[in-house]
């Protein structure tokens, strides 16, 4: 039986690169019945595609869930394009049927409005020097590719899962201190709106949080936190991971802590350890 939600927001799939969990996300999808998706922004990584990316099958069958979705369901889904999808820059903006494609949207609900951004226009260093921001895919590509190398050697000893990259990157006080600079700046904007919250991606950094009244969303990513936002029919949000049951059955179960779901994720591990992501969002 489907969880049925009001809304799922989902960013940063990277669509045509090998780390992307295509695959997961179309499971994930399936356990749900929405009125509204919306996708913030690289949902397609044309950067690397660009390059040295691949589009496979898995790719192809996100497209087709979510036709599924809007044909079965009725479902409402809105594309907002981010820096790595910038082609849809030429389109902007779209509207064909139940699909969307636009750059940024205010949602409202239950009285709360938010402001709906991918989140790269408040990046100076994406927005105004982006071979910078190229340069620094090098360092996060090794840095991913390290965290599978680093989780391999952990499988084979029976330890579980330890990202490595996340530990990583919080240690590092440059990023620390982008990312919280990030989130207040996105939080100021929501403000200069009139909004009650943002609602982002971009930094793959999930989150559901408030910054002097004001609420903060971001909905992660989809190469390492595998994360996305649900509202509930009641309008409360929920910051959701996936991975695998340890019943190869796909679930989202509760956590104690508020406003939060966990998964499993050794079975997940154990399949796809040799599919962990090697790139930069």
């Amino acid at each position: 039986m489907k969880i049925e939600c009001k809304t799922i927001i989902v960013s940063d799939i990277h669509l045509g690169i090998k780390g992307s969990k295509a695959k997961e996300l179309v499971r994930f999808l399936k356990q749900y019945r929405c009125k509204n998706l919306i996708l913030n922004g690289d949902i397609i990584d044309g950067w690397q595609l660009k390059k040295s990316g691949k589009w496979k099958r898995k790719h192809t069958r996100f497209f087709s869930r979510i036709l599924k979705m809007i044909e079965d369901d009725g479902t409402m889904v809105t594309y907002l394009r981010g820096n790595h999808d910038d082609f849809l820059d030429q389109v902007l903006p779209l509207k064909v049927g139940n699909l969307n494609i636009v750059r940024d949207m205010v949602y409202e609900s239950n009285g709360r409005k938010y402001y709906v951004v991918h989140g790269d226009v408040f990046d100076t260093v994406t927005t105004h020097f982006k071979w910078i921001a190229r340069l620094g895919d090098v360092g996060y590509t090794f840095l991913l590719w390290l965290n599978r190398q680093y989780n391999y050697r952990r499988l084979k000893k029976g330890l579980p899962y330890y990202s490595l990259s996340q530990k990583i990157k919080s240690k590092v006080k440059q990023a620390v201190k982008y990312i919280d600079d990030y989130e207040k700046q996105l939080s100021e904007m929501a403000r200069f709106k009139e909004c009650d919250g943002i609602i982002c991606g971009h930094i793959h950094q999930p989150a559901n949080k408030m910054f002097d009244h004001i609420h903060y969303l971001n909905s992660g990513d989809w190469v390492e936190s595998m994360t996305a936002l649900v509202e509930d029919l009641n309008g409360d949000w929920r910051l959701v991971y996936y991975t695998d049951s340890e019943q190869s059955a796909v679930k989202a179960t509760a956590k104690k802590e508020p406003q939060e779901i966990t998964i499993s994720l050794e079975e997940y591990l154990a399949k796809n350890i040799k599919d962990r992501p090697a790139f930069l969002g």
